[in-house]
């Protein structure tokens, strides 16, 4: 082998240098690298999946919130038409209440006027009694004719107007 230009004790001290040498390395440097390459990918690998979990947590949250929002949409919507027909039950009551009271209010102004009515009929009765009275006092006291009679129902009307005014 000398031939070839290869020196065999050479060779072999320096093969198996290079094979100590590649053990060396693949102990100290290949395994920690190589693991620490494993441990990385196993990092991304959990970051993935946490990020698709939280993906897929997020659109949960986000479906049970638009739930929620419809529910509270929907409760609002009720609660907006049960203000109205409690409104509109109110405002009937208050109609209702108001014709009771005009309609009690327009039978005591009623009763009033009618009151107020007969008693001026009865007023206007009497007088006309003592009217009549006074009248047939003045004819029986003369015998008149009939110019007589008109200035004495004349004067009796001027003495009512002058007693009352």
């Amino acid at each position: 082998m000398d031939a070839l230009g290869i020196n065999l004790p050479g060779l072999i001290t320096q093969l198996v240098s290079f094979i100590i040498l590649f053990v060396l390395l693949w102990m100290v440097l290949y395994k920690p690298i190589t693991k620490m390459l494993d441990q990385r990918s196993a990092k991304i690998k959990e970051s993935l999946d946490m990020a698709e979990n939280m993906k897929e947590e997020s659109a949960k949250s986000k479906e049970d919130m638009q739930k929620q929002i419809d529910a509270a949409r929907t409760e609002g919507q009720q609660m907006i038409e049960q203000a109205r027909v409690m409104a509109e039950r109110f405002r009937e009551e208050e109609m209702a209440k108001a014709r009771t009271d005009i309609q009690t209010e327009r039978e005591r102004a009623e009763s009033t006027i009618k009151r107020e009515r007969d008693a001026a009929i009865e007023d206007l009765r009497r007088e006309f009694a003592d009217l009549a009275v006074t009248a047939a006092e003045r004819v029986v006291e003369k015998s008149l004719d009939k110019t007589a009679h008109k200035n004495l129902i004349d004067k009796v009307l001027e003495e009512s107007t002058k007693g009352r005014g």
